[in-house]
């Protein structure tokens, strides 16, 4: 049998603070599976020469009908700093993956778009990506519904939705 740290740290909390033991164990669980999971994403996407924070930008870019979004809808859709997607966006940029250019209707807005290179690979890692189910290849798609339920009901508990 395999010593399972997460477990042990639950058995140690119940006997001190049974009340909040299972708290514990579900925050720490949820903190190691996103370890987990963001190692085999990095690793899945690393032969494109990208990460998952460019990958969702790459893939959020494709899903417009123009391939541009304003840099600033995009962190709000990402739900991330806006220093963050100049960061991934400055990177795509020097790769030939994106452009910027000021927005026709507004020069203080920025616009992200992709281009054929961009697209190209961004399609070619989505394959991947379904081909390995996200990482998450060893769940069903039951259980991966029911993933997704829990961690809303958790998000929307901390009030990350209206």
């Amino acid at each position: 049998m395999s010593f399972d740290p997460l477990a042990e740290a639950h058995r140690q909390w119940s006997i001190r603070w049974p009340e909040h033991a299972d708290h514990m164990a579900a925050v720490t669980s949820v903190m190691r599976a996103q370890q987990l999971l963001l190692s085999r994403i990095e690793g899945l996407l690393k032969p494109y020469g990208i990460t998952f924070a460019a990958y969702e930008a790459l893939r959020l870019l494709a899903f417009t009908r123009e391939g541009r979004l304003p840099m600033g809808k995009m962190g709000e859709r990402l739900m991330v700093h806006p220093a963050s997607v100049t960061n991934v966006i400055s990177r795509l940029e020097g790769r030939g993956l994106v452009t910027r250019s000021p927005s026709p209707h507004d020069r203080r807005v920025v616009l992200a778009a992709i281009t054929p290179a961009g697209r190209d690979l961004i399609e070619e890692a989505t394959v991947t990506m379904h081909e390995a189910g996200f990482a998450l290849d060893g769940l069903s798609r039951p259980e991966a519904r029911a993933v997704i339920d829990a961690l809303h009901t958790l998000r929307a508990s901390v009030g990350d939705m209206d």
